[in-house]
């Protein structure tokens, strides 16, 4: 990937981050659909992708909830552990208001 496309990467996915913290679910759904596949430019990385579809499912998402189903049969339990330890981990740090379900 190019230097260019790379940035471009980036800067897509630190937006969706910034979506996300204000409460977009729909920003952590297309997270983890990033994680998950390799799309916009990132690494597949299961454990990253489980934990954005974690928090769109505490928000009350139900396509996060079949998400993360899908890719756990994937994982070890060890990096569902982690996954589950990361999503607690930004829950904390970003005061993120989840949605009622």
């Amino acid at each position: 990937m190019g230097a260019i496309s790379q940035k471009g990467a980036e800067f897509l996915i630190r937006s969706r981050i910034a979506d996300a913290e204000g409460g977009d679910v729909d920003a952590l759904m297309e997270l983890g659909i990033s994680y998950s596949t390799g799309q916009s430019g990132t690494a597949v990385d299961l454990i990253e992708a489980h934990k954005w579809f974690n928090l769109a499912a505490l928000s009350g998402c139900a396509r996060g909830q079949e998400c993360r189903a899908e890719i756990s049969v994937e994982m070890t339990a060890r990096e569902i552990s982690e996954a589950q330890r990361q999503a607690r981990a930004w829950l904390g740090s970003t005061g993120y208001q989840r949605r009622a379900a």
